[in-house]
């Protein structure tokens, strides 16, 4: 097993602080999230989207799905912004997959720039199936990507 963990790519913290990223429902970038075998291999220094060891099979194109991103937040109180992403599904679909990274279609510089890295921590399979990336709660506690 390749994959050792979740965690936001080093580059993406950067670039947001360079303003290269917007997660606004309306008029934002464009994410994506492509799935992986187990001989995937990703650390911190990932800086963008590969198709190596990108998984096959049906109803799977390469670069994944387009996410729908919900506006970002600061939930009103605390010290945590946060966004999140609708879940998101391929159905009738036969694959397995290890992992997956979020990426942002539109950087151009790198292109395809990665956000994060999810550890799916086994494989999971759909054989003629629906396989569905549930996202945790929206909230500062749980939210895909969390600034504190």
């Amino acid at each position: 097993m390749a994959f050792s963990g979740n965690f936001m790519c080093t580059s993406f913290k950067k670039e947001l602080m360079e303003g290269g990223h917007n997660f606004k429902n309306s008029g934002g970038d464009t994410f994506k999230i492509a799935l992986y075998t187990d001989s995937a291999s990703f650390t911190a220094a990932t800086t963008e989207y590969t198709s190596s060891n990108e998984i096959t099979g049906t109803n799977y194109s390469a670069k994944g799905n387009t996410l729908v991103n919900v506006d970002p937040t600061d939930g009103g109180s605390g010290t945590t912004a946060y966004t999140d992403f609708t879940d998101t599904s391929w159905s009738t679909a036969t694959f397995s997959a290890m992992g997956a990274m979020i990426f942002n279609e539109d950087h151009t510089s790198p292109a395809d720039s990665s956000v994060v890295i999810l550890d799916f921590g086994a494989l999971k399979t759909a054989t003629a199936g629906t396989f569905t990336i549930a996202f945790p709660a929206a909230d500062a506690s749980n939210a895909i990507i969390r600034i504190a």
